[in-house]
């Protein structure tokens, strides 16, 4: 068998280069590849990361976590990150264009809304 690995991340928004600009800033990545509905981003050459991608697709609809009622567009993955400190990199990222969610279901992880509406959570070890 050959080799299989999972190379990126795809998540659909309403505008691609604008949530890629959002992760750009959070991540601290840089953009790899662009076209007009469609950017992937990576880490800077030399450091590890999982690439990102992001799609225009005109028919988004926001995830709803946790989910509420049935029919609801239910979250199909999100993004956990890793940092160093919680309280600043929250604060960062709703700087950044994140929300940070009501519902907090744990105390070493902070559950955001990106700008296109995708939940992840900002985490740290515990000490």
């Amino acid at each position: 068998m050959g080799r299989t690995r999972v190379s990126t991340v795809v998540l659909d928004a309403h505008d691609a280069h604008e949530l890629a600009g959002f992760y750009v800033r959070l991540l601290d990545y840089e953009i790899r590849s662009e076209e007009p509905d469609w950017v992937l981003i990576g880490p800077p050459p030399g450091t590890e990361g999982v690439s990102l991608a992001f799609e225009t697709e005109p028919a988004y609809v926001p995830p709803v976590w946790p989910t509420r009622l049935p029919g609801d567009q239910q979250m199909m993955l999100h993004l956990d990150i890793e940092v160093d400190d919680l309280a600043a990199e929250t604060a960062r990222a709703v700087a950044e264009g994140a929300r940070l969610h009501e519902y907090q279901p744990q105390d070493d992880v902070r559950v955001l809304l990106d700008p296109a509406g995708h939940p992840f959570c900002l985490w740290t070890q515990p000490a």
